[in-house]
Order: C-alpha cells, then sequence, then structure tokens
C-alpha cells in the first residue's frame, strides 16, 4: 500500500548517505528530473572530506511518498519535508546543498527557516527576487522558460516525456539516462515531478515577492555560464539578498554542472564545508528517513 499522508504535513523522505555519522551534516537537494542519484558523484568526496552527507529524494520522487494533488508540492511543504529531515537526522541543523529545484527549495529554507541552515550552496538554481527581475527585463529569459508553461497543461507534459522510450530523457543524461528511466517508470514519480511547477504558477509571483526574506547564511553559488535554461545574469546582484555571498561561476558548465564538472564541483563543496577533522570511514547507505 503507499503511504499517505495527510494534507499539508511533512513526509518522511528516503536518503542516501555517505561519511562518518559524527561528522559535520550536510543536505544535498536535487533537481528536476532526477532524484538522490543525481549527488553519486558528490557523496563520495563529501564523506571522504569527513561530512556527514544525506541526499534525499524530495517528495514526488523515486522512493519518497508521492502525495497526488497539486497542492502537495507547495514549496512551504517541500521546505518542511527537508526541515523534518534536518531536525530528525541532523540535531536541528546542517549545512544545505541545491541544484536546480533543489536549489530553489534551498533558498526558500535560507529565507524561511534560518535556524535549519548553516552554510548554504547554490548549484543553477535562480533566488526567486532575482528569477522575477530577469523575467521582467530579460527576453531571453522568458524564451528559455516555455516548458515552466507547457507543464501548466494536465497529463501531455506527462505523455511527452514518457514517449519513445523516455527519449527526453535519454537525451538529457546520455549514457547516465537508465536510472533515471527507472526511477520515472512509476507514473506516479513523474507527476509529482511535474506538479512542482503548476504548484508555483498556480501560486503566482505576487506571492512569492512577498514572502522575499534576506539570506544570512554564508553563501557559495556556484553557476555554469552555459545553462540552457538559465542566463547568466541570474548570478548577479544577488548581494542585495544575500549579503554573505560568493559568486563561483564556471565558463564552460552547463545546468547538470555537478555532473560534466564533478571534481571542480567537489574541491569548491569541500573547501567551502569541510570539517576541521579529518575523515572517518565511509560509507554510502540507502535509507529511509
Amino acid at each position: 500500500m503507499p503511504q499517505v499522508t495527510p494534507p499539508g504535513q511533512p513526509v518522511r523522505l528516503f536518503f542516501a548517505e555517505s561519511g562518518p555519522r559524527g561528522g559535520p551534516p550536510v543536505v544535498l537537494l536535487h533537481g528536476f528530473p532526477q532524484f538522490s542519484y543525481g549527488w553519486r558523484c558528490q557523496l563520495p568526496a563529501l564523506g571522504a572530506a569527513g561530512l556527514r552527507a544525506i541526499a534525499p529524494d524530495l517528495r514526488g520522487y523515486g522512493r519518497s511518498p508521492k502525495p497526488p494533488a497539486v497542492r502537495d508540492y507547495g514549496i512551504d511543504l517541500l521546505a518542511s519535508d527537508v526541515v523534518d529531515l534536518i531536525r530528525r537526522e541532523c540535531g536541528g541543523r546542517a549545512h544545505v546543498v541545491g541544484h536546480d529545484w533543489g536549489g530553489i527549495v534551498a533558498w526558500w529554507l535560507a529565507m524561511h527557516h534560518p535556524d535549519a541552515v548553516d552554510r548554504l550552496v547554490i548549484l543553477n538554481a535562480p533566488h526567486p527576487a532575482a528569477y522575477l527581475r530577469e523575467l521582467r527585463r530579460t527576453p531571453s529569459q522568458v524564451l528559455r522558460s516555455w516548458y515552466v508553461l507547457f507543464f501548466q497543461l494536465p497529463w501531455l507534459p506527462e505523455v511527452s516525456i514518457r514517449a519513445f522510450d523516455f527519449a527526453t530523457l535519454r537525451r538529457l543524461f546520455r549514457d547516465e539516462a537508465a536510472p533515471y528511466v527507472a526511477a520515472f517508470s512509476d507514473r506516479r514519480s513523474l507527476t509529482g515531478a511535474i506538479n512542482y511547477y503548476r504548484a508555483a504558477f498556480r501560486a503566482g509571483t505576487g506571492a512569492i515577492e512577498r514572502d522575499i526574506r534576506p539570506v544570512r547564511a554564508p553563501t557559495l553559488v556556484i553557476w555554469g555560464d552555459r545553462d540552457r535554461y538559465l542566463v547568466p545574469q541570474l548570478a548577479d546582484g544577488l548581494e542585495q539578498w544575500v549579503p554573505d555571498v560568493r559568486v563561483v561561476r564556471l565558463p564552460h558548465a552547463g545546468h547538470w554542472l555537478q555532473h560534466d564538472h564533478p571534481q571542480r564541483v567537489n574541491r569548491l563543496l569541500v573547501d567551502f564545508l569541510r570539517p576541521s577533522h579529518p575523515a572517518d570511514e565511509l560509507t554510502i547507505l540507502p535509507r529511509h528517513g
């Protein structure tokens, strides 16, 4: 029987982990259309550096619960799942790393649950205020965001992604596509993932603007300038919302920079998050939270 979660309540997220259980915790949040496997290159490196790295499947993905309704994927609920995970597994506070939609959730965590976030790392995920700014002034970003409108349609986006044996996923991930195809063979997973976009669109830009708060956590933004979906200007001018921010641009990296340039990304993560003590025994274990 599938797990049933009352509306408006956090879900318990499945996660993979690496590194010593007593090490400083870091939670890695994946984007669309991935799951915890998307951090396979980062988990061992962070664990070897002495961090306890935890990569959950966000709600609607992988082995985590998949609530059925669009309203179950609002940003506050997505963030509450991660806060609950940090409370149960990390003593209430952790470093947080996010890519794509996981980065959007990470921004929201840092704004609305600052006590849960020690240090913040963002990989090609726009700060919500910067995203609205570029939509209004950069026609290129409007064009690159076409899929957000497409995803508002019922059932057609799911059919399109499944077409021709998940040809879209195979183009995105090439030789590494098989785990993603397997993960999305469950129809509820694909609908849950697309419901992130549907819920955000229904919330509207006014609600987003009203809820923007300063980010006080020390923040590292790693930005691949060859992103097909996000313009490079989204990493500009973040200081007005994130006073303690450092931006590192990778001029030859695209949207999937943690896959395409794993050694560079791993070094940046370790240097920013590394504990003062040496690594203990390294383990990588799938586990349900």
